[in-house]
């Protein structure tokens, strides 16, 4: 890896292996499709996605011990921005929306990407604005190309989130990477076009909006790791990880349902 300003440029041969990570992480979410129903709970998500990754696909859950975290996931309900920790309580209801965040690390590389789940009983308004949070997450990947700027990523996430009524969290954001989960640059989701740091070919990075139906204001609970809305408005967040390439970019982690 060569480095460019702290962040980390990946050569042909790492680039293959994080393919390789992403396209094993998008057959998690393929599972988990027909898995994610009302009755079942967070915990048995979780242990349904570590038992996959491990047995199936023979790779490792990046997150579990990640900063002491216990579990394989993030299970992120209605009101919970990010961090929602497996709960075996915490059955999901037919009104639910849900965000499952998974990391996967293959042959030393590290694909983290998240899926918004909207169970058969949840509300138009709920509908909305996973569907608006879901496009905002393409418009901030449709600017990536050498030249482009991660202000122009942002800013082109912040139009979209905000001309449909939302907020857009500032205190979470995408970042670098490869070997590590979280390396250099910080992504944020929103800014000023044409600012920030200039994307280069080799680049990876995670673009991972989080929008809130209400104020983006947010706290963390008694549990050090859940993130909630500070009005207990809903939030939702989509997640890819993303290669910058000679011309554009490539979504590591593209599930089959999103092929064009």
């Amino acid at each position: 890896m060569k480095q460019s300003q702290s962040v980390n440029i990946k050569t042909d041969e790492e680039i293959g292996l994080m393919r390789e990570s992403g396209r094993l992480l998008a057959q998690v979410f393929a599972m988990l499709d027909d898995y994610v129903v009302s009755g079942i709970t967070t915990l048995d998500i979780d242990t349904k996605v570590e038992d996959f990754i491990v047995n199936t696909l023979k790779a490792r859950p990046a997150s579990k011990g990640q900063y002491g975290y216990q579990y394989t996931l993030n299970s992120s309900v209605n009101e919970v921005v990010c961090h929602g920790v497996p709960n075996q309580h915490k059955a999901l209801k037919p009104s639910d929306i849900v965000n499952i965040d998974i990391t996967l690390e293959k042959n030393g590389f590290i694909a983290d990407s998240s899926k918004m789940y909207v169970l058969e009983g949840a509300s138009p308004q709920a509908k909305r604005l996973v569907k608006i949070t879901y496009e905002a997450l393409w418009k901030g990947i449709g600017v990536v190309k050498p030249g482009a700027t991660l202000g122009d990523v942002g800013n082109a996430v912040q139009r979209h989130a905000e001309a449909a009524g939302y907020s857009v969290v500032r205190e979470y954001c995408g970042h670098g990477i490869g070997r590590e989960m979280h390396e250099e640059p910080q992504v944020l989701h929103y800014g000023k076009a044409g600012t920030g740091l200039v994307l280069e070919p080799g680049m990876t990075f995670t673009i991972e909006p989080m929008i809130n139906q209400g104020i983006r204001k947010t706290k963390t609970l008694k549990d050090g790791w859940t993130v909630v809305t500070k009005d207990k408005k809903l939030s939702a967040q989509w997640e890819h990880t993303i290669l910058v390439t000679e011309t554009g970019y490539e979504v590591l982690t593209l599930r089959e349902e999103e092929c064009v």
